[in-house]
């Protein structure tokens, strides 16, 4: 099973460092970060974990709830959150799912659904594909999804970026460049029409090419 951007974050009961959660009930009506992680006690995911903990703020300014994954029991994780602290500075400060059966991995396409057997002997390698990052609307709806490999630690101010555009762009008829950050230029998405966009934007706009409408970024 391959996810695409667009469909139904597949829902699931699972067991969490902060108790059982069933995940739509757990989303509610927020934005979501759900991140993955192929073992614990690993050095990149050390690092990882430490740092959205570390940030996390910035997510929940943004309204957006964050939940780690590993394919390991939840018993391990609370001893790697030690690990965590002492080594990053900060401790998860965020549910952490446990996928001893491997069953979410598969859901999520992570992990081929051919794959057999529990966490239990498993390496880094043989879970290396788990290392994704998928962003949640509030309409459970996949909005994007990153995959990295293990050597690679992923950019999480990248996602709040992401984030910043998506939340933006889900509110006005808008697309944002590249490179795009809080407070740049946007550019009117080919959906608006010049005769709407002159009501929308009455002062008018930059542009280079037909094509291509350039505005301020809007507010509120």
């Amino acid at each position: 099973m391959t996810l695409q951007l667009g469909e139904i974050a597949p829902d699931f009961e699972a067991n969490t460092t902060q108790g059982r959660i069933h995940f739509h009930e757990w989303l509610g009506n927020s934005w979501a970060v759900l991140f993955s992680h192929p073992k614990d006690f690993t050095p990149v995911c050390t690092t990882e974990l430490g740092y959205m903990a570390k940030i996390k703020p910035e997510f929940d300014k943004r309204g957006v709830k964050i939940i780690g994954l590993s394919v390991d029991p939840v018993d391990r994780h609370a001893k790697w959150a030690e690990d965590i602290k002492e080594t990053q500075g900060f401790a998860p400060n965020f549910p952490m799912i446990g996928d001893p059966d491997l069953k979410i991995s598969k859901l999520y396409g992570m992990l081929p659904a051919s794959a057999s057997g529990s966490s239990e002997g498993r390496t880094p390698a043989d879970n290396q594909t788990v290392r994704n990052v998928f962003v949640i609307g509030p309409d459970k709806k996949i909005k994007l999804i990153l995959i990295y490999p293990m050597t690679t630690g992923r950019n999480f101010d990248e996602v709040l970026r992401v984030i910043d555009s998506m939340q933006l762009t889900a509110k006005h008829r808008v697309a944002t460049p590249a490179n795009w950050k809080e407070g740049d230029e946007v550019i009117i998405a080919g959906s608006v029409s010049d005769e709407e966009a002159k009501k929308i934007y009455p002062d008018g706009w930059k542009s280079p090419r037909p094509y291509i409408r350039i505005v301020p970024q809007p507010r509120g």
